[in-house]
């Protein structure tokens, strides 16, 4: 999902949920959402709580003033090496298109390629 770069990223949530594609699992039938979601503070607070529970989805997002950043780092090190992957096409990383759909073109061609690379090794 493409959003301005001032718009709070806890206030997309619930949207970014309903738009996961199905995921096909081994005994053929789809899941139609994740198990569990993990977030940092940004995502912390209690419509997002809820409405993650309300979707059968665990949250697990770090908590404000109670639970430590090293902990979450276990699983946020997938998404930063991920965007750390996409920082790689400077067109990404330095964003000059002013329509979004031809950025989410050029997001979809890298992930493509990114993909191509980790297949072909």
């Amino acid at each position: 999902m493409i959003s301005a770069a001032n718009v709070n990223e806890g206030t997309k949530l619930t949207r970014l949920i309903d738009a996961v594609v199905p995921i096909r699992q081994e005994d053929g039938h789809r899941r139609r959402r994740p198990a569990k979601l993990h977030a940092d503070k940004g995502y912390d607070s209690a419509s997002n709580r809820a409405a993650l529970e309300e979707r059968g989805i665990t949250p697990r997002i770090a908590r404000r003033g109670i639970d430590s950043r090293q902990k979450l780092g276990r699983y946020r090190w997938v998404v930063e090496r991920t965007i750390s992957w996409i920082h790689q096409f400077r067109r990404l990383r330095i964003r000059d298109e002013r329509r979004g759909k031809l950025h989410r073109a050029f997001l979809l061609l890298a992930a493509a390629l990114i993909n191509h690379r980790m297949l072909a090794t």
